[in-house]
């Protein structure tokens, strides 16, 4: 492991001494890391919690993996399934079995070979309890001998017959599983590197090998990650640009004004003030992605546990002014929590199919909702929110999520409940949320795949996602059915039917539809933005 450690360093060290040498390369004072003759600086978000492909669950962390590792398969800007790691792939007639083919010759970074066997290590990795992968019954839950309740690596039926062949056993038909095998989590991991540092192999360039169009060069906790082109990648003839600087700003003001200087080419994070101005500006871009705004009343905690009072939580919130005036009309007002874009098992959009039709929330109808939520309070043994104790509402600052705490003390003070908001950074945020340190939190998630399983399996009891700790055996049960069904309306009548458990017991609150809006510099050519929430600046370019 130390030979192929010094490889990668010395290999990144002239990488980099060449990239400088370049034309328009030059050394900055204070030994920062030379800039490279095309780099792209962007601002994708925050610090990351983590770069580990098994442990992120934050879409700004697998927005920064998509450009350091490679899966089998890609997601073209088209939306179709696309050649990887693997360069053709097929599925048995029954759909039990599906066969991944490996490219000749592929590398890691540090130039050791990378063979079907990685992606063996990397899966069964995802599948093992001391890693605690947060995303493990999402993505394993359709191979064979996964079982949610006792992880067990040994039994997950992924094998590799010879290096260039990966071979995975389905416990029944799964539609959707080539795009798990595009998803950040399935990426492959090099054993070597984790078996020598143990986590500490994803927190620095020096351990972070990887096998995407890039690798990592610089990590500054709370400043950047600069990626370098990796050489090794097989193609990296495709790749334009030299490097690409992550700037890692939380404050989306400094990223404005960052922007403006013509620091960055790139910023997610615009500041919603800005908003109105920015209206009509060619360079301010506005997207539908698949995703919802919602908030979690933890039910772990004695004073959410009665679904009556989330539910009553939930109808105080005049969605409609929290999308269209707080959030200034850049997300929809939600009145389920399977948004629009989500196809359903059966064809057509999934919202369409939802509760005969309808809304589960009347958002156009608030004052009926709050009288709605005052009667369940009182039923719950609090009129007028008598005796019910004061709430912490926890966030991080970016976007509208101040605001919209502001508002909720608000519209809770309604109930008559008191509500104080702590603000926690991004990188504290996440992990708070999942070990259910707290009371109520804003939350929220965006895609990873086209199919409705995806997000509302968040909600499942075991699921490392489930911030809200959210349980509920009928709910438990449908999703079951859903996973073992190959019958398209069987499949989509549990899901519903899940979604009506969910939204009846307020097992999550709802608020509004994402989109994406950002600003992006018009000399940033051949790059895309995904209904995942993903800005792919892979094979992008930069005009002169």
């Amino acid at each position: 492991m130390k030979k192929r450690l010094l490889v990668l360093l010395l290999a990144m060290s002239m990488l980099v001494a060449m990239l400088a040498s370049c034309g328009g390369g030059g050394t900055s004072s204070g030994g920062e890391t030379p800039v490279a003759e095309k780099q792209l600086v962007v601002q994708v978000g925050p610090n990351p919690e983590t770069l580990d492909p098994a442990l992120n669950s934050a879409v700004d962390g697998a927005n920064t993996i998509l450009h350091l590792f490679e899966g089998l398969l890609t997601v073209g800007e088209d939306g179709q399934l696309a050649p990887g790691q693997a360069e053709s792939w097929e599925s048995s007639e029954d759909g039990l079995t599906w066969t991944f083919h490996l490219r000749d010759g592929l590398k890691w970074s540090d130039d050791s070979d990378l063979t079907a066997n990685d992606f063996v290590y990397a899966w069964k990795r995802i599948c093992d309890p001391e890693v605690a992968a947060p995303y493990a019954d999402t993505v394993l839950s359709p191979i064979a001998g996964f079982n949610a309740e006792s992880l067990n690596p040994d039994a997950l039926q992924v094998s590799a017959p010879d290096d260039k062949t990966f071979e995975v056993k389905l416990s029944g038909p799964c539609t959707y599983f080539g795009s798990l095998a595009a998803f950040a989590t399935m990426m492959p991991v090099q054993q070597a590197t984790i078996d020598a540092n143990g986590d500490a192999w994803a927190t620095a360039p020096e351990t972070y090998v990887s096998n995407g169009p890039f690798v990592m060069s610089e990590w500054v906790q709370g400043s950047h990650i600069t990626m370098v082109k990796n050489p090794n990648y097989w193609n990296a003839d495709a790749v334009k640009l030299d490097s690409i600087k992550f700037m890692l700003i939380e404050d989306a003001n400094a990223a404005y004004s960052a922007y403006q200087n013509k620091e960055v080419d790139m910023i997610k994070d615009v500041p919603t003030e800005e908003i109105p101005s920015l209206t009509g500006n060619p360079e301010f871009n506005v997207d539908t992605i698949l995703g919802t705004y919602y908030l979690n009343l933890n039910c772990e905690r004695d004073m959410f546990k009665d679904a009556k009072v989330r539910k009553a939580l939930s109808l105080a919130i005049d969605r409609k002014y929290v999308a269209e005036t707080i959030m200034q009309g850049t997300y929809t007002a939600a009145g389920n929590f399977m948004g629009p874009g989500w196809a359903d098992p059966e064809g057509g959009q999934f919202m369409d199919k939802s509760n005969g039709g309808k809304t589960y929330i009347d958002i156009d109808n608030f004052e009926a909702n709050l009288e709605e939520a005052k009667k369940l309070m009182a039923e719950a043994g609090y009129p007028n929110g008598e005796g019910f104790p004061e709430i912490t509402y926890t966030t991080n600052e970016a976007g509208y999520h101040i605001p919209v705490a502001e508002y909720l003390q608000q519209a809770w003070k309604e109930l008559g409940i008191t509500m104080k908001v702590e603000t926690v950074e991004w990188g504290s945020f996440t992990p708070m949320r999942r070990d259910g340190e707290y009371e109520a939190a804003r939350n929220g998630w965006v895609g990873d795949y086209d199919d409705p399983s995806n997000m509302i399996e968040l909600l499942y009891s075991t699921n490392g996602n489930n911030d809200g700790k959210f349980k509920n055996a009928e709910f438990d049960a449908q999703i079951d059915i859903s996973r073992n069904t190959a019958d398209p309306a069987e499949r989509s009548a549990a899901l519903h039917k899940a979604e009506d458990i969910l939204m009846e017991e307020a097992g999550c609150v709802p608020v509004a539809y994402y989109n994406d809006f950002w600003l992006q510099s018009p000399k940033i050519q051949g790059s895309w933005h995904s209904p995942y929430g993903y800005w792919h600046f892979m094979f992008a370019d930069i005009a002169e």
